[in-house]
């Protein structure tokens, strides 16, 4: 049996048996010997050397992550519950690492029950748990198929605002495949839409497989609802419930670079935050402004924004003005200004709205080359003024959110302000509404959104696409599994496109994999798209659609 006697440096002869016994056992934990470190807990027992709650928690930590050594397993069982008990009986209140480790242990043990108690009842120790002390419980309960304990489970770690994450939403989906329960696994694809991008091979091929053999026909809705339902929820999902009859085709394919599914001939969507979300953010960094802004000035810049409602765009003037400005001659660009301005009337037939601090705005009057230019902007409205004191980063970002338009903006948003707003959305909502830009000599690109979201989408013909991790090389096509029904809102028409068959008996379609048999000879592709609004271009012709409505046409002011 090694020791630590021959590793450490000399001792004080001095020492206490409580110390020696922590340094043995630190020795054992680190170089992960149960065995040895059992022996030491024997010994210490025997000698009723006094043993802390750092004593107990490493004991049961070691115990814990032997249970994966087939040699280790049973003597960590028969020891992680010998020193659970021996902890209690001392009156050491255990903590949640203590409580993860035991449920560790009788999770492995198959008594979900006792885990999932030990978890219920730590407020008692005062203690709060965590993701990591919920899974041994949850998972038990999946691989046992006990899918009602395992909802329980859930519910309480919702209760104690505790998040799932892929791991645990994965063995929900699938002992609800597994028992048959199909509202269980749309609800829990739904919560994997919201929580992950991509997902991982595994839990790709549990949706794979529930699709393969679920054959439950859905509800029958109206379109209209439907649409509603996707507008509502901000693109990419309706939430209603499954759609459609028949049994389910899946697929796995690509997606073009404008978002088209090569399998089934559906556009995905850009997905944006939802309604709530919306009235929650704007709501959110108005209160936020008011605690840091002159309440009265922001007031009355939200009641300007409601008398004016239809911009398209929202241009941060600052950030724009002094882009690449830090050189000797530099100072604030009216030019670069200018030229995204245009840009942006030029492609929508609206005018964007400038936000500028009112200094920079004065000194731009007061400069013969700009004031004609300005004084425009103001009698168009193209222009906000921020008042003096003020920070123009509450304002520009409030009436994006507010009006749910595109920012542009080559601000990355990490300063202090926005981290008081939190992550929860924000980055979903920057994805969806920042223009990024460039000038290139002199010559001005707009970065758009991009055309669709890499995320889980739900369709209105009831479709699913569901994004797949890769392996992490760069050129490597990102695969999506494309799972429909084809008679979806009607019957394979005109536009259907014949299948192929390998040599292996496997259908394929224009270069996807068809997962399931199918028994028409056909697959229909999507209806014609619907009618779109008008939208910016990008140089490779990527849609990025405007919100708002079109306005006639004025001339463009000009620098004079």
């Amino acid at each position: 049996m090694a020791t630590a006697q021959g590793k450490k440096k000399k001792q004080n002869k001095n020492q206490t048996p409580e110390s020696q016994f922590n340094y043995n056992l630190n020795f054992f934990s680190k170089s992960k010997d149960l065995r040895s470190a059992v022996s030491l807990y024997d010994s210490a027992v025997s000698s009723d050397t006094r043993l802390s709650q750092h004593h107990f928690n490493t004991l049961l930590y070691l115990c814990s992550i032997s249970l994966s050594d087939p040699s280790t397993k049973e003597l960590a069982l028969q020891y992680g519950v010998r020193v659970f008990d021996h902890m209690v009986a001392n009156g050491i209140k255990p903590n949640e690492a203590s409580i993860t480790a035991v449920a560790r242990l009788a999770a492995a043990k198959g008594d979900g029950d006792y885990a999932f108690d030990l978890v219920k009842n730590m407020g008692v120790h005062n203690e709060l748990p965590r993701l990591r002390t919920y899974d041994p419980v949850l998972l038990c309960f999946c691989d046992k198929l006990e899918a009602d304990k395992a909802y329980e489970v859930e519910v309480h770690m919702e209760s104690m605002g505790v998040s799932l994450e892929e791991t645990e939403l994965a063995a929900l989906l699938k002992v609800s495949a597994e028992t048959g329960n199909e509202e269980r696994f749309y609800g829990y694809l739904q919560k994997l839409r919201k929580t992950v991008r991509c997902v991982r091979e595994e839990t790709a091929k549990i949706i794979e497989d529930w699709f393969q053999n679920f054959e439950h026909n859905g509800q029958e809705l109206n379109v209209g609802l439907v649409r509603e339902a996707v507008t509502r929820n901000g693109g990419g999902w309706h939430g209603i419930g499954w759609i459609g009859k028949g049994r389910w085709v899946v697929r796995r394919g690509n997606v073009d670079n404008d978002g088209k599914c090569f399998c089934c001939g559906e556009h995905l969507a850009r997905i944006d935050i939802d309604d709530t979300e919306t009235e929650r953010f704007a709501a959110s960094v108005a209160g936020l402004a008011m605690e840091r802004e002159v309440k009265a000035y922001f007031n009355e810049f939200q009641d300007w924004l409601d008398k004016h409602p239809n911009y398209e765009a929202i241009v941060d003037g600052a950030n724009v003005g002094l882009y690449q400005q830090n050189f000797a001659e530099g100072g604030f660009s009216v030019s670069q200004l200018d030229a995204v301005v245009k840009e942006l009337y030029g492609q929508s037939g609206n005018w964007p709205l400038i936000v500028l601090h009112n200094k920079r705005v004065r000194a731009l009057l007061e400069n013969p080359s700009h004031s004609k230019l300005i004084q425009e902007w103001i009698e168009k409205e193209v222009l906000y003024t921020t008042p003096h004191g003020s920070n123009d980063d509450w304002y520009w970002l409030y009436a994006a959110v507010k009006l749910r338009c595109l920012l542009v903006t080559n601000d990355e948003m990490r300063d202090h302000i926005f981290e008081l707003l939190g992550s929860n959305f924000f980055l979903r909502w920057k994805e969806r509404h920042q223009v990024r830009y460039t000038f290139m000599k002199g010559n001005l690109k707009l970065h758009m959104p991009g055309p669709f979201s890499v995320v889980i989408q739900e369709s209105e013909k009831g479709a699913w696409h569901v994004p797949i991790a890769g392996d992490g090389n760069e050129d490597s096509k990102q695969s999506w599994l494309c799972i429909t029904r084809p008679s979806a809102w009607g019957e394979p028409g005109e536009d259907a496109v014949s299948m192929e068959t390998c040599e292996n008996g496997d259908s394929v379609w224009n270069g996807c994999k068809l997962l399931s048999p199918c028994k028409p000879k056909c697959i229909s592709s999507c209806d014609s798209e619907p009618e779109r609004q008008d939208s910016f271009q990008e140089s490779d012709n990527k849609p990025a659609t405007m919100t708002g409505k079109r306005k006639e046409r004025s001339p463009s002011p000009s620098i004079s």
